[in-house]
């Protein structure tokens, strides 16, 4: 025969399942605010160290030679991946726009297309994210490692201040290269477009530069700066933050890294949306 439940027990279980449902219920709302207080937390302390850095470069010692060096390597030694991202991005677009624009015999606005393109857009971001991907790395790591080692410890103990001695060179550094780097991008992935649009395709060369001045404006290029200026910001105070509220030893530093490049490339895209809208349509 058939066991029969007891109703007794289907009576437990009917008031267990509730309990339990609960239980879930608040175990989830327990976890969400947890990460919501942790971010607001990482958020805070991101806000205060890039407080403390602009506060930093009004206040005295200046260390003119670190921000120098940390240009150097922002900048200098970033020129060679620039300078091949930016040519090849401009034959590339080049190339798809003349495809493009041959379908309704515009061929004479590819220039102006990918010169608007570079200066408005493509420079700014892609040299941002090519930046991010390898000086902001570096920042996070070269001052991960030193906060795990405790030499920024010893800074303070040396009465020396590690905001002003770690992050405003690196501050300086991002906010004073990236335009300049963007301005490179500009500059040959312009020679690139021109390369393929009149050495490959065969338009003419002439249509090809005049459509370029008489649409390209020097207002159009000082927003993409605009936009670089405020990304190389971001680039910076998001790898030295990584960098200075790093733990977990070697593990930390590591796992700091790769933060530090998927949030300031996410930052960057983000911001370049809202940049657009104010720069453009304002």
């Amino acid at each position: 025969m058939p066991h029969t439940p007891d109703p007794a027990d289907l009576k437990d279980l009917a008031l267990a399942a509730p309990e339990k449902a609960a239980g879930l219920v608040i175990g989830t709302l327990e976890a969400l605010g947890s990460r919501l207080l942790r971010a607001a937390d990482d958020f805070g302390k991101y806000v205060k160290l890039t407080l403390l850095a602009v506060l930093g470069l009004f206040r005295p010692p200046w260390r003119v030679h670190l921000a120098f060096k940390q240009m150097d390597f922002v900048g200098v030694q970033s020129l060679a991946i620039i300078v091949i991202s930016g040519t090849f991005t401009g034959m590339v677009f080049a190339l798809q726009s003349g495809h493009a624009f041959a379908l309704f015999g515009a061929e004479g606005f590819v220039g102006p297309t990918v010169v608007l393109a570079l200066t408005l857009e493509l420079s700014p971001v892609l040299s941002a994210l090519m930046i991010s991907g390898r000086a902001g790395s570096a920042m996070a790591a070269e001052i991960g490692t030193m906060k795990v080692t405790e030499q920024v410890d010893a800074l303070l103990s040396m009465a020396v201040n590690p905001i002003n001695y770690l992050v405003v060179p690196r501050l300086i550094a991002g906010v004073v290269m990236l335009p300049i780097m963007t301005m490179v991008f500009n500059i040959v992935g312009t020679f690139g477009a021109w390369l393929v649009a009149v050495k490959v395709l065969g338009y003419d060369e002439g249509v090809f530069i005049k459509n370029v001045e008489w649409y390209v404006d020097p207002p159009d290029v000082y927003k993409g700066l605009v936009k670089a200026a405020v990304f190389g910001f971001i680039i910076a105070t998001v790898g030295c933050y990584k960098g200075y509220y790093t733990s977990g030893g070697a593990e930390g530093v590591g796992r700091a890294t790769t933060q530090a490049v998927v949030v300031s490339s996410v930052a960057v895209l983000i911001s370049d949306y809202f940049l657009t809208k104010i720069l453009l349509y304002n």
